[in-house]
């Protein structure tokens, strides 16, 4: 069963934590859908590009009002976790908000889970938490995981 940590920050927001069990062994299969612009479009975006470590996220169909937001790839550790900063936290000065998606592992069961971690204003942390896991509900139709 999934678990929702939230933890107070400085500067007003709050930091998400989120565990998801997920049914597989395989660190390649969970890499590729978390790490790759084509793996998080089929679960997290309708269109994800990536270029120089920028990623661009888009939401919403060509023929209606789009949501388009970047992100830059602050770290990297393969098969293990991808961090990225959304822009619009660097405009705004904001140094300790990221939003991280880490591949860890049940000592029980040897399966792995993703472990979401991500940042929100008070008033909005709800509606984060709602969207992250909705995205991993789209995640397991669109993957069986």
């Amino acid at each position: 069963q999934k678990q929702l940590l939230t933890t107070d920050l400085r500067m007003g927001k709050q930091q998400i934590d989120i565990e998801y069990p997920l049914t597989t062994k395989s660190h390649n299969i969970v890499w590729n859908l978390i790490s790759t612009a084509h793996g998080l479009e089929r679960w997290l975006a309708d269109r994800v590009e990536e270029c120089d470590g920028e990623f661009i996220l888009t939401w919403g169909e060509p023929w209606t009002q789009q949501d388009v937001r970047k992100a830059q790839l602050i770290e990297y550790v393969k098969y293990s976790h991808i961090r990225l900063k959304w822009d619009e936290d660097y405009a705004e000065g904001d140094e300790d908000s990221y939003w991280e998606i880490r591949i860890g592992q049940s000592e029980l069961t040897r399966h792995l889970t993703l472990l979401i971690t991500d940042f929100a204003e008070d008033d909005e942390a709800d509606s984060l938490r709602i969207l992250w896991e909705s995205n991993l509900e789209k995640l397991h139709r669109a993957s069986g995981l």
